[in-house]
C-alpha cells in the first residue's frame, strides 16, 4: 500500500457518463436502483455484474482496505443461480459485524479470533432472501468504538477520495467500498454516527433507523437489549433511493429481537409540514463549508415546494453528555475486563473512548436509572417542538474527513476535540430518532459534504421521500477517482 497517496489521488470525478455507457462498459457504476433494472430486463446478467465489481476490488482495495473477507468464489456461483427477489443479482457488502454462518464476525478485534457465527443475522439473512450477493466483509474499528477505522487484523481503512484521510467510523470500510463502486450498497450500525460520519465523510447515503425499525439479531456488540436504545442497523448506499430499496428490503419485525416493533413500510404525508434548518447544534461551531451545504440544501428543498424556517431546538444542552454517559463510560468497565487479561492485543480504536474515563469511577443503578429519566424528559420536550418542524436539516459533523489521527481543530476561535466535533450525530442516538446523510457537495479540496435530515421516530419513509426530492434537485453527484485508474473504474 502506498504510505503517501494524495499525489496518486485526484480528488473527484465531476463527469457524469450516460447510464448506457455504464452498463455496457462500468456496470458498477450504475446505482443499486438502475442495477435491479437492468438486470430484470435482461440488459445485464449477475455474472457481468459480480465480475465488474471483483475487478474494482481487485484494483482498489489494496489502497483502500476496506475489505476483511473477500468471497469471490461464493459470488460468482450465486450469480449463476436463478432469479429470487428484489435484489436478485447485486453484489452488496456486509460490515464485519453482522453475524455469516460459519464465519468468524472479528469486529476488528484480536479478542474475536475464535468466534464462529452459528447462523445468519436478521439483516444478512433478509439480504439473501432477496438475491443479494454478498461479495464481503468490511472493515470497522475495534469494538466499533471508534470514528476511525483501523485494528490490528486488516489495518487502516483509507477514504477514497484521499487515502491521507479517514473513511470514518465505525462502518468506515463499508462506506469506502461503496464509494469506490467496489459494492453497490450494504448495511452497516449506528450508536453514535457509526453509518452516518462515515457516509459524510465518503459522500454516500446511509439510514440511523429508529431503534427495533431494522432488526439487529446477529449483531457484535450486542444491540437487540438495552444497548439497543443508542445502536441499530442501518442500510448505506450511494443515492437515497438506493437506500429506500435496502431499507424496504431490510426492515419488519423480528420476534428475536426486543426492539423490533411490527411497524410496516408507509407512505406518510407530506403535506403542511416544515422543515426546520438548523445550521449548527447548539453552541458547537461547524466549518463554513459545512453551514454553507446546509443552506444549499434547504435553498434546493424550498424550490422543491418544501417549507423551510430556521429553528433552535430548546432543551438539549445534556445531550451530547447523556450519550457520553450511555456509550462511553456505561461501557468502559466491560471493555475493561475484555482487555485486561491482554492489554498488547487492544487496538487503540477500541479503548480510545475508554480511555477519557475515570477507570476508579463506580456507575451506579439509581444513576442509570435517574439519566434515563433526563433522557425520556429530554426526548418529550423534542417532540412537542417538532409538531411544528417534523423534519430538521443540519450538518452530520464539523468538518469534512479528516487526516487520519487528527485530534485537535480550532473553528471559529474554539478548539474541538473529537468528542465536539461529532456533536451533531450523537444527539440522534441517545433519543432513538431517525436520521438520514444525503451527499451535497464537494469543497474545493475534492473533500465531499453531506446533510444531515432528522426525524421522529417511525417517520424514516418521510426522511427517504425528503431525501429523494433533495437529491433530485441536487442533480448527479460527484464520484472519487484513483488518478491512473480514472478510465478503468
Amino acid at each position: 500500500m502506498l504510505s503517501r497517496a494524495s499525489s496518486q489521488w485526484s480528488g473527484f470525478n465531476k463527469t457524469h457518463f450516460s447510464q448506457e455507457r455504464y452498463s455496457r462498459t462500468m456496470p458498477h457504476r450504475l446505482t443499486l436502483v438502475e442495477m435491479t433494472e437492468h438486470i430484470r430486463q435482461r440488459k445485464l446478467s449477475p455474472v457481468e455484474l459480480v465480475d465488474a465489481h471483483l475487478r474494482q476490488i481487485a484494483k482498489l482495495n489494496p489502497y483502500l482496505n476496506a475489505f476483511v473477507m473477500q468471497f469471490s468464489e461464493e459470488a460468482k456461483t450465486t450469480a449463476n443461480q436463478p432469479a429470487a427477489g428484489v435484489l436478485h443479482g447485486i453484489p452488496v457488502t456486509v460490515k464485519d459485524s453482522f453475524d455469516m454462518q460459519g464465519l468468524p464476525t472479528l469486529c476488528g478485534s484480536r479478542f474475536r479470533l475464535d468466534h464462529v457465527a452459528r447462523e445468519d443475522s436478521t439483516a444478512v439473512a433478509r439480504l439473501k432472501a432477496e438475491g443479494a450477493i454478498i461479495l464481503g466483509k468490511t472493515n470497522c474499528p475495534e469494538f466499533l468504538a471508534n470514528w476511525e477505522t483501523d485494528n490490528f487484523i486488516t489495518g487502516r481503512t483509507n477514504n477514497p477520495w484521499d487515502l491521507d484521510r479517514t473513511a470514518g467510523g465505525s462502518s468506515g470500510g463499508e462506506s469506502a467500498a461503496i464509494a469506490s463502486f467496489c459494492s453497490a450498497g450494504g448495511i452497516g450500525s449506528d450508536g453514535g454516527g457509526s453509518i452516518r460520519i462515515p457516509a459524510h465523510f465518503c459522500g454516500i447515503a446511509g439510514l440511523k433507523p429508529t431503534p427495533g425499525r431494522v432488526p439487529a439479531t446477529g449483531h457484535f456488540p450486542e444491540i437487540s437489549h438495552p444497548g439497543g436504545l443508542l445502536g441499530v442497523a442501518g442500510p448505506m448506499a450511494r443515492t437515497v433511493a438506493d437506500v429506500k430499496l435496502l431499507f424496504e428490503v431490510l426492515s419488519g419485525h423480528d420476534p428475536l429481537d426486543p426492539f423490533s416493533a411490527p411497524v410496516p413500510v408507509r407512505k406518510l404525508s407530506i403535506e403542511n409540514q416544515c422543515i426546520g434548518v438548523v445550521e449548527q447544534f447548539l453552541d458547537e461551531p461547524v466549518e463554513e463549508c459545512m453551514r454553507t451545504a446546509v443552506t444549499k440544501a434547504a435553498r434546493l428543498l424550498a424550490s422543491s415546494g418544501f417549507t423551510t424556517d430556521r429553528f433552535l431546538p430548546a432543551g438539549l444542552e445534556e445531550a451530547r453528555e447523556l450519550w457520553r454517559f450511555f456509550f462511553v463510560e456505561l461501557a468502559a468497565p466491560f471493555t475493561r475486563d475484555v482487555v485486561k487479561r491482554k492489554q498488547a492485543d487492544a487496538h487503540w480504536t477500541g479503548t480510545e473512548l475508554m480511555d477519557m474515563t475515570d477507570p476508579n469511577r463506580i456507575i451506579t443503578g439509581r444513576e442509570v436509572v435517574e439519566n434515563l429519566g433526563v433522557r425520556d424528559r429530554m426526548r418529550a420536550a423534542l417532540m412537542q417542538q417538532m409538531k411544528r418542524y417534523p423534519v430538521l436539516l443540519m450538518p452530520v459533523c464539523a468538518t469534512t474527513a479528516f487526516p487520519h489521527g487528527k485530534r485537535s481543530w480550532e473553528i471559529d476561535d474554539h478548539k474541538l476535540g473529537l468528542l465536539d466535533l461529532m456533536s451533531p450525530v450523537t444527539p440522534w442516538n441517545l433519543l432513538g430518532m431517525p436520521s438520514l446523510v444525503v451527499p451535497m457537495d464537494v469543497t474545493p479540496e475534492g473533500l465531499p459534504i453531506g446533510v444531515q435530515i432528522v426525524g421522529r421516530p417511525y417517520e424514516e419513509e418521510l426522511l427517504l421521500h425528503i431525501g429523494e426530492a433533495l437529491e433530485t434537485a441536487r442533480g448527479p453527484f460527484a464520484a472519487p477517482t484513483l488518478a491512473g485508474f480514472a478510465s478503468k473504474s
